[in-house]
């Protein structure tokens, strides 16, 4: 055989065709989706109160919303009530002068300060980017006050030097930013990515097993009813289920050791994560068998940026932030930050899982139901039935 005639085998021409097709939409995914950063920080949502008595604050207030790079900044809205909506990420950061700031600064007894609040259990990319905002703000403030008050010390002059001493102790430390961290996230990378990466894992795992069990499923057509392969190919994925969650929330504990409190919450909920994705992946293999994987995988690339582990849905692009709202993957991985990290009840995204994989399922039995057609060599159910009825007349 030559090299030209085994270059048009079926296997090698769908080597070329996967190899070109998955370099054009792992690009054509990633690329855009990742354009998102920077370019859409000034769509995320912060919150500013003045609740101080004097002209400082207000004066703070006004110059934050002028200059800083977001389109919404709430302002009618309590410290109290902007830290739960921080809590559950709907803000991105909360600004809050207190009501001393102005006596602070003008007693020069106490540093005034300025809470900025950042919650880490979140996309990545808001909280390292509000901490270089609000580094950059502290700067400003810092330098700005430190000459208001060098201002009014050096109108007295010829001050003993020790007076001189305290003055200068009082312009260095008239202004400091108090950065406020929540639901701090222990150091290293893998501590930020744990929750997208259990999400990963049992997502990949339940593609590549729909595949399987499917293909199974439309092998074993004909001996025995449709009903009763779908419910085998339901318990064998809860099955791999159970054994692939406890192994992952294994290796997990292994290397990040998340509190030991959490082991079964997490094991529930990786289970869960797989039977969702599982049926939300057998939808196009159900119907367009081998081929539904080749769609399978962009959908997949797709939701690696529309989770929210790295960006927010206020920062993504309108295909992917309408992915993020059937996506398996986005639930889980809020779930899992909310879990392991936050302070929030995860149930909300919990109950959204179950919604998308009651939703898949019920999709899945009405093509097994209606569209599903016996394979050739195969007899009908019908047939299977009535022989059935003979065997046991």
């Amino acid at each position: 055989m030559k090299f030209t005639k085994f270059l048009k085998t079926r296997g090698a021409t769908a080597a070329i065709f996967m190899g070109i097709f998955y370099a054009v939409a792992m690009l054509g995914i990633f690329l855009p989706g990742y354009t998102a950063i920077p370019g859409n920080v000034d769509k995320l949502p912060i919150a500013i109160i003045n609740d101080d008595a004097g002209k400082n604050g207000a004066m703070i207030a006004e110059k934050l919303q002028e200059n800083l790079p977001f389109k919404e900044i709430e302002t009618d809205i309590t410290n109290k009530q902007a830290l739960k909506d921080l809590e559950k990420n709907d803000l991105a950061l909360v600004v809050h002068i207190p009501k001393t700031f102005s006596a602070n600064m003008q007693k020069g007894e106490a540093s005034s300060s300025i809470d900025f609040t950042i919650n880490e259990a979140g996309a990545t990319v808001v909280s390292s980017t509000m901490n270089a905002i609000v580094t950059e703000i502290n700067n400003q403030l810092s330098t700005q006050f430190s000459q208001q008050t060098a201002q009014g010390v050096l109108m007295n002059f010829n001050v003993p030097e020790k007076q001189a001493a305290e003055l200068a102790e009082k312009i260095e430390k008239s202004y400091v930013g108090n950065v406020v961290t929540i639901n701090e996230i222990p150091d290293g990378m893998n501590n930020n990515m744990l929750p997208m990466f259990l999400t990963m894992a049992g997502y990949v795992g339940a593609m590549i097993g729909a595949m399987q069990l499917v293909g199974a499923f439309k092998a074993s057509r004909g001996t025995a009813s449709k009903t009763r392969l779908f419910i085998y190919v339901q318990l064998a994925a809860l099955l791999i289920a159970v054994i692939s969650s406890l192994v992952a929330v294994g290796v997990a504990y292994l290397i990040d050791k998340p509190s030991g409190d959490l082991f079964f919450s997490i094991v529930g909920q990786q289970i869960l994560n797989y039977m969702v994705c599982f049926n939300f992946t057998a939808i196009l293999i159900f119907l367009l068998g081998e081929g539904g994987m080749i769609l399978n995988l962009p959908i997949l690339l797709i939701q690696t940026i529309a989770n929210g582990a790295t960006i927010t849905r206020d920062m993504m692009y309108l295909p992917y932030e309408w992915m993020s709202h059937i996506s398996p993957m986005y639930y889980s991985v809020q779930a899992y930050f909310a879990n392991l990290y936050g302070s929030i009840s995860p149930s909300p995204y919990i109950w959204s899982m179950v919604a998308v994989g009651a939703v898949s399922m019920l999709i899945n039995m009405a093509i097994v139901a209606f569209i599903q057609k016996p394979m050739p060599g195969q007899v009908s159910e019908t047939e299977v039935e009535k022989n059935a009825d003979e065997i046991t007349a």
